[in-house]
């Protein structure tokens, strides 16, 4: 048993690891989805194996995401000051977009992509009663809106432009 203090239960979900069947994973699984549809603030996750696996679903959205807006601002950047070489702006450009598209495709309607690792310096005074190490995963639901906006317009944006300057270029 963990101690939540620091937490509001109104707005708390947790996954609590107990293990009364052969099916406890899929049990997990499928509170955890409740939780996620429920749309909950914070979703604590006790069972190890689905705390990495949402963990890594969660790190893995976030790279695509960071990954398009940064290769599109390097596209464009480079499309601006270096408009005789598109090698240089095509892969970036093409790799703003493929990261972009995988994201709208698998995480844009994905209930996850609403939230993120919460980081709290206090998460660590959780401790178990039976100090075993493993410590639960807390995900804290926000708004990805702006981040879904920026990263899908800055991805427009640098394709039109890297395609204008291609244009250019080929003329």
């Amino acid at each position: 048993m963990l101690s939540y203090e620091i937490i509001n239960q109104e707005d708390t979900a947790i996954i609590r690891e107990v293990y009364d069947n052969d099916n406890s994973q899929e049990m997990f699984e499928q509170e955890l989805d409740n939780a996620l549809e429920a749309g909950y603030k914070y979703i604590i996750i006790e069972p190890t194996q689905l705390a990495d696996e949402t963990v890594r679903w969660i790190t893995v959205g976030n790279f695509l995401s960071q990954t398009a807006i940064i290769s599109s601002v390097l596209s464009a950047g480079t499309a601006h000051f270096w408009t005789s070489k598109p090698f240089l702006y095509g892969p970036l450009c093409m790799a703003s977009f493929v990261c972009t598209g995988l994201y709208m495709i698998s995480w844009q309607f994905d209930p996850c992509c609403k939230y993120q690792v919460h980081k709290d310096p206090r998460l660590k005074s959780l401790q178990k009663e039976d100090n075993t190490p493993s410590l639960p995963v807390v995900i804290e639901r926000g708004s990805d809106t702006k981040r879904k906006i920026v990263h899908t317009s800055v991805t427009v944006v640098s394709t039109a432009y890297c395609m204008w300057k291609l244009y250019e270029y080929c003329k």
